[in-house]
């Protein structure tokens, strides 16, 4: 039975009248984590329940309320802290577990896959980070002569438009840190991983800066939920 088919009784028995073996962390210690549900996890961060839930049906009714781990992960510090039976320090643990874990799983796909060879590189590299954001930011990310990253550069955050990605601010940054290639990075909080016209657009105006300063661009990367889209693999940046 998943956390959300599980019921969420009110008054609830505390965690410490339970048997051991039934208890989250004596089961991460005795079978490891992956034996716990999401909702067992997130009591282990959150730690205590309310006067009416335990922690656990706390955490599994913090997880129906605010759409799963993917839709708690996103929640920004001032939703997570309306949220019933988050304190500041509940929240604070949260935020921080969910970026270690984004930093995770950037850092392993770094020492993995070190060169920026192809989309899912870069999608695992900088994919976890963004999946996090419940808005729309757009990067570069500025590379060497052997595509190894020199940097990422955040340049807007918030709704993706022509008039606030200029080439200019990019090609800027991609010639202070004397980059030899630039790969344009942005995410699709709703989801859905296809590229709008203005995503196109936007695209097309800075393929031909690039050819004009001679800093080429590679790619862009479109983070969506579990899922990406490479603009140069859809054939919308020219050679």
């Amino acid at each position: 039975m998943s956390n959300a088919e599980k019921p969420i009784r009110e008054n609830s028995p505390v965690i410490s009248s339970w048997p051991k073996e039934e208890r989250p962390r004596e089961k991460l210690e005795k079978y490891g984590a992956d034996s716990l549900s999401d909702a067992e996890l997130l009591a282990i961060l959150i730690r205590s329940g309310t006067a009416n839930l335990n922690v656990v049906d706390l955490s599994r009714k913090i997880l129906n309320d605010n759409g799963g781990i993917t839709g708690l992960g996103r929640k920004s510090i001032r939703s997570l802290q309306n949220v019933r039976g988050m304190g500041p320090a509940k929240v604070a643990t949260l935020v921080a577990a969910f970026q270690l874990g984004a930093r995770f799983a950037a850092s392993e796909a770094l020492t993995d896959h070190p060169q920026m060879t192809n989309p899912r590189n870069v999608a695992l590299r900088f994919g976890p980070s963004l999946r996090l954001l419940n808005h729309e930011v757009f990067k570069v990310i500025l590379l060497n002569s052997h595509n190894r990253v020199i940097r990422d550069v955040l340049l807007t955050s918030g709704h993706l438009n022509a008039s606030v990605v200029h080439p200019r601010e990019i090609f800027k940054a991609a010639i202070d840190y004397l980059a030899a290639a630039i790969i344009l990075m942005h995410n699709h909080p709703s989801g859905n991983p296809e590229p709008s016209r203005e995503d196109i657009e936007i695209t097309r105006k800075i393929v031909e800066s690039g050819k004009i300063v001679g800093i080429p661009v590679l790619d862009h990367i479109i983070i969506a939920d579990r899922d990406f889209t490479s603009l140069a693999d859809r054939g919308l940046i020219g050679s």
